[in-house]
């Protein structure tokens, strides 16, 4: 008989956090900053101390699929949104069928810590836009930023 690891989760690397784990943390709490949502009042809201949250935030406590689906509801957004944005270097080793054999050209050139929706200037220009009130302008701000893109 094979003995078990104690302590080891699929995909950890060390004995540490697992990175999917870390990686819907961090979505979890872009969405609460984005909400302008404490950890406190989201904890009270899904029944959990303002600590577990700061773990599952941190990838140090994995989140059950039923308390995801509660965070989800709090922070009104479907439970994909906190898996959405995973590359080869959060998944790692895992193989499914389904998965991904490598990473894109650019992905590589970005590298594993470029995720632009974890950075704080993207938090700064959603707010931003937010806080247009006019859907016209709103939408035209939008359309401007797309052609822009297109451009460079």
């Amino acid at each position: 008989m094979k003995p078990r690891s104690r302590g080891r989760q699929p995909g950890t690397r060390g004995g540490g956090p697992d990175p999917i784990d870390i990686h819907v943390g961090k979505r979890i709490k872009l969405r609460r900053t984005l909400l302008h949502i404490s950890q406190e009042q989201l904890a009270g809201d899904i029944g959990v101390t303002f600590q577990q949250v700061q773990k599952y935030e941190s990838g140090h406590n994995r989140v059950s699929a039923s308390r995801l689906f509660d965070i989800s509801r709090v922070l009104n957004t479907p439970i994909a949104y906190f898996f959405e944005d995973i590359g080869p270097e959060t998944t790692g080793d895992r193989t499914t069928p389904a998965a991904r054999s490598g990473e894109t050209a650019e992905e590589e050139a970005l590298g594993p810590d470029a995720d632009p929706m974890q950075r704080t200037e993207t938090l700064e220009l959603v707010r931003a836009y937010w806080r247009l009130h006019n859907a016209d302008l709103r939408r035209n701000v939008l359309e401007l930023l797309g052609n822009i893109s297109k451009r460079e």
